[in-house]
């Protein structure tokens, strides 16, 4: 039996990877309700490694290659790509942004008009991304435990893990050294009127913006990390910048309503990698900073082949002592 101290993303992910292999599992979280307090909630739920590639290392990109066929055994997952669109001003960083980036196209003002006919006379140009896809990262939390409990895993809501538990997974309280909380600002709105079938990523030297369409005319907004360890509400200027953006996107989005407000801290290590480290007897798996939903797949493959190969180890040591 393998212990699990955490049922967010990366806890969920480790134990069905184990169940798949046949282990059984106890996954202990101290919420009632399945990502109540996970800062997954607050995600994008963009599974796009190749638009990562513009900031982060190039092992995020090929860790996160896979995460779209995971996750698609497990919940819906829209694969209609990502379209990166820029304010003619700024059409350098949209050049920048092709640079660093691999496996997209150029599209003209008519082929971006094709692709979401919502957008068509607003941009001149954007890159495509056709291989990338997306999530509801709540359904998908959800969706997960509940594939867990179908393979025979026990998840114990309300209770707080015993003092010793096999793998930890509980973000910044795991007080890690090195693991710094990275925040993140978000809105959903309910925009019925304006009809967007893709991820958009809206690109502003200060602070890009993505898009990510919800279903039913809702759309979740949101804007890159800053550096802060605040856990308070959503500020005025972040969510002017959110806003703005939105209607530089589409009129439209000026007569959303404005469904959800939040904030989140993603755990991160300095170099934005996370991590599997061993401290006091137990296994931790944390610092996925923004690329939870991408990342998650692969680094629960991995703490699920090292668990199951430290029980093999301890097996074979009983056997040898016996």
């Amino acid at each position: 039996m393998i212990t699990i101290a955490g049922a967010g993303l990366a806890g969920l992910a480790t134990a069905y990877e184990l169940l798949q292999r046949g282990v059984p599992v106890t996954v202990y979280e101290t919420s009632e309700a399945i990502g109540a307090s996970s800062v997954s909630r607050f995600a994008g739920g963009m599974l796009a490694p190749y638009c990562e590639g513009e900031s982060a290392e190039a092992e995020v990109v090929a860790l996160g290659a896979d995460a779209g066929d995971w996750w698609a055994e497990v919940t819906p997952v829209t694969s209609r790509g990502t379209l990166v669109v820029v304010p003619a001003r700024d059409r350098v960083e949209l050049n920048r942004f092709s640079r660093l980036t691999d496996e997209h196209s150029w599209v003209d003002e008519a082929q971006l008009a094709a692709l979401e006919p919502a957008l068509g006379g607003r941009f001149r140009q954007g890159l495509f991304y056709g291989k990338e896809k997306h999530l509801d990262p709540r359904r998908a939390l959800r969706d997960l435990a509940q594939k867990v409990q179908e393979l025979g895993g026990r998840i114990q809501l309300a209770c707080p893990a015993p003092e010793r538990v096999d793998l930890i997974t509980t973000g910044p309280a795991a007080k890690l050294k090195g693991l710094r909380p990275v925040r993140g600002e978000m809105a959903i709105l309910s925009a019925p009127d304006v009809e967007i079938t893709r991820t958009i990523r809206l690109l502003h030297p200060r602070i890009p913006i993505y898009l990510v369409p919800r279903g039913q005319g809702l759309y979740m907004l949101g804007g890159t990390m800053v550096e802060s360890s605040s856990d308070r509400p959503a500020s005025l200027r972040a969510l002017c910048e959110l806003f703005n953006a939105a209607y530089t996107l589409h009129p439209g989005f000026a007569e959303a309503a404005v469904i959800e407000i939040g904030a989140g801290l993603r755990p991160a290590f300095a170099d934005n990698l996370p991590r599997l480290l061993r401290e006091n007897g137990a296994l931790h798996l944390n610092g996925l900073y923004r690329h939870g939903f991408l990342l998650a797949p692969a680094m629960a493959k991995r703490a699920a082949t090292l668990l199951i190969k430290e029980i093999g180890d301890e097996n074979h040591r009983e056997r040898r002592t016996a």
